[in-house]
């Protein structure tokens, strides 16, 4: 392979790649939308994702909404969500297997409990001189998101909304959903006194993905 013919494939993986992860994180987007984050052309777009339905890692939908022509979007698959991958999933399965067989659900609700704990105490010192509601959600999502959450924020009105796109812990999770509840738990925690927690999509109840409102409080 010449050195020009290796430079288009590690580009065309590179664009691939980047498909993937806007898919992931915003949901079904249309061939004119994947081209203006791409900044090339609809048709290069598409010649790309008939690669990527080929190997199983997207699929198209038809949106009959609104007026005009039906449209065309596309999504992930089960196979394209896990190009994001569960954190050690299996090993991690196996081990809360392990406890729950030798110490019962107790045993497992004192390692959910311990996690917690050591959570919290980690992300009190990230947002511990955060002045303000804005900035505290800021660091909790720049912490999440190094966590592997693929964690941001986004204002609505005057609230803010925690997203996390992905969960890399999410066979845990659907073993064990108290990690969940521990999750939400720690975040009302950080957020006492300032704003109040609340989740609106998890991840495992269907949702694309998981959201937390956080409403600041009127004293504030």
């Amino acid at each position: 392979m010449t050195y020009a013919n290796k430079s288009l494939d590690n580009s065309t993986s590179r664009s691939s790649e980047h498909l993937l992860r806007h898919l992931k994180t915003h949901g079904t987007c249309s061939t004119v939308d994947l081209s203006k984050v791409l900044g090339v052309t609809s048709e290069a777009v598409r010649q790309q994702m008939v690669k990527l339905v080929e190997q199983g890692l997207v699929d198209s939908v038809v949106s009959r909404s609104g007026v005009g022509r039906p449209k065309q979007l596309w999504q992930l698959t089960d196979s394209g969500h896990a190009r994001f991958p569960d954190t050690h999933a299996q090993l991690t399965v196996q081990i809360i297997e392990s406890v729950t067989l030798l110490f019962g659900q107790g045993g497992i609700d004192q390692v959910i409990e311990l996690r917690g704990s050591q959570q919290l105490a980690e992300y009190q010192a990230q947002l511990a001189s955060a002045s303000s509601l804005a900035e505290r959600v800021k660091r909790l999502a720049n912490a999440r998101d190094a966590e592997g959450y693929m964690a941001r924020v986004e204002s609505d009105g005057d609230d803010f909304l925690l997203i996390e796109d992905h969960c890399p812990i999410c066979a845990a999770a659907t073993k064990c959903q108290g990690f969940c509840a521990s999750e939400l738990s720690q975040f009302q925690m950080l957020m006492q006194g300032w704003g109040q927690v609340t989740r609106e999509e998890h991840l495992l109840r269907g949702g694309r993905r998981c959201v937390y409102r956080i409403r600041k409080l009127a004293d504030r």
